[in-house]
């Protein structure tokens, strides 16, 4: 994700009620500094946390991002399992404490919410586990994170791993306990919600369950557990149900990571009922095959809402609804693609909205290289040509390509040939953003520069004009991350 994108996420996630956001690693990049700093300058209402190793100037690196926010944490971890004492650390048991120590204090230096986790708490040994925690809360923490790193332990491991800390940490009582479960075992959720049980206060997770590797605990799936399953967890949350879909959609939109069909909550068909039977009892009665009510999660009975005569408030307020934070620009620039569209299509759906919005939220326009226009000639037996003009400043460049195996493929070579970049096709996907034969095509490219992967997203009612589209929004993440890599702002993993 690039900044703008960072910060819709983080405006998107503080509307849905996060107690704490946890904004990124400040000392992993210059680029990750920054996100931290704008998202802890911007973003009112929820905890702003920052990640740090047990090390000065991991930790010096963070307060440096987080100083401006309303209310901030660091958060600093150490593993603490034998199998990374071992091979990872090379620290005897004494060094760890130590460490640890140390950390917390010097974060208490600068805040007074810090979070300790001891990485791989899940295979530590409960005696040396019970130490650690026993010191990090007298040094000050006032969270204690306790996480399944790798995603190896059970819900049943995960239950008395807790209820022992609680029963054998004399100072337990000062700080919340935190899970944080990994999904390699397809167990996150499962843990996380056995953590609860046993006395955990915090729940670490993810819009999607994104994450490294398998991912991370979903939080639509642990909040709509303890909301319907309450007579169970008997407790609460401050989420806002209701945003849950938006912000899905949100997230997937602009990682370009969708969710399966038949995805936990946010599936799209996660209230399809199709099989008859279930059809029958639905129209007796909902309650029969459906445990949840599909608008608590932020579904709505239909998505037709907008259409040409509709003003820029009416626009707003709709996206607003769909989970985005636009800014005055930001607005006005999709208002006037809207209205093209809509001189183009009868009806206007979200997923058209969408389209729109996170075209401009991704930098597919007024960036560097824009399109100005193309013309395409393919057929079943006709090597394919493409005319393509393109604006880049003031300047406009033209360029007439006849070679690939099709109209989209020429579309590339037509790009590379004016831009002078030269890319590597990794993944190439399109999907219609709405109804009809008349929807907006999305079209989501991965391509490989230089040994860097960059990702582009382009939407249009025309297939070809997506593609030009969202190579030019690749393009331009590669110009833009270029730029600031010779500036010193951003390291290749930014990108």
């Amino acid at each position: 994700m690039n900044l703008s994108e960072k910060l819709e996420v983080a405006q998107a996630l503080a509307s849905l009620g996060v107690d704490v956001m946890e904004a990124g690693f400040p000392i992993a990049s210059p680029g990750d500094f920054e996100a931290v700093r704008e998202i802890a300058s911007t973003i009112r209402g929820p905890i702003i946390c920052g990640l740090a190793r047990c090390n000065d100037g991991d930790i010096d690196r963070a307060w440096e991002a987080l100083q401006k926010a309303e209310r901030s944490r660091i958060h600093v971890f150490l593993a603490t399992s034998a199998i990374h004492r071992e091979f990872k650390l090379r620290m005897t048991q004494e060094e760890i404490i130590a460490r640890a120590v140390k950390g917390v204090e010097r974060a208490l230096s600068y805040c007074d919410d810090v979070e300790f986790s001891a990485e791989d708490a899940a295979r530590t040994e409960i005696d040396f586990l019970c130490r650690v925690v026993e010191a990090a809360i007298d040094a000050g923490a006032t969270t204690i994170n306790v996480p399944d790193t790798v995603g190896y332990t059970t819900p049943e491991e995960m239950y008395a791993r807790i209820a022992e800390l609680i029963n054998r940490v004399p100072n337990i009582d000062r700080a919340v306990l935190s899970c944080h479960c990994h999904d390699d075992l397809g167990l996150a959720v499962a843990n996380s919600l056995a953590a609860v049980r046993a006395g955990a206060g915090q729940i670490e997770c993810t819009i999607n369950g994104i994450g490294e590797r398998a991912g991370n605990c979903s939080l639509e799936e642990v909040v709509m557990a303890m909301r319907t399953r309450n007579d169970v967890y008997q407790t609460t949350t401050r989420i806002k149900t209701e945003r849950l879909v938006p912000i899905s959609r949100l997230l997937s939109k602009i990682t370009g990571l969708d969710v399966q069909r038949n995805k936990a909550i946010v599936g799209r068909n996660a209230f399809a009922h199709e099989a008859g039977i279930h059809q029958d009892g639905m129209l007796k009665d909902r309650s029969t095959y459906e445990i949840m009510r599909p608008e608590d999660v932020g579904f709505a009975k239909t998505d037709l809402v907008l259409g040409k005569h509709s003003g820029r408030a009416a626009l707003a307020d709709r996206a607003r609804d769909l989970g985005y934070h636009l800014n005055g620009e930001q607005l006005q620039i999709v208002f006037e693609q809207f209205k093209v569209l809509a001189d183009k299509k009868k009806n206007i759906f979200d997923g058209d909205i969408i389209a729109l919005i996170q075209q401009q939220i991704s930098g597919a326009t007024n960036t560097a290289w824009t399109l100005v226009s193309y013309r395409v000639q393919s057929g079943s037996s006709k090597t394919p040509c493409v005319e393509l003009t393109l604006k880049h400043g003031d300047d406009t460049f033209t360029e007439r390509v006849e070679q690939g195996d099709g109209p989209i493929d020429a579309a590339f070579w037509a790009v590379e040939k004016i831009t002078g970049i030269k890319t590597v096709c990794k993944d190439f996907r399109v999907q219609s953003a709405s109804l009809g034969r008349d929807a907006i095509g999305e079209v989501t490219v991965e391509v490989d520069h230089e040994g860097e992967s960059y990702r582009g997203t382009g939407a249009s009612t025309d297939s070809v004009e997506s593609t030009i589209l969202a190579m030019l929004n690749a393009i331009n993440r590669i110009i833009t991350e270029k730029s600031l890599r010779s500036a010193g702002k951003v390291t290749p993993q930014d990108a």
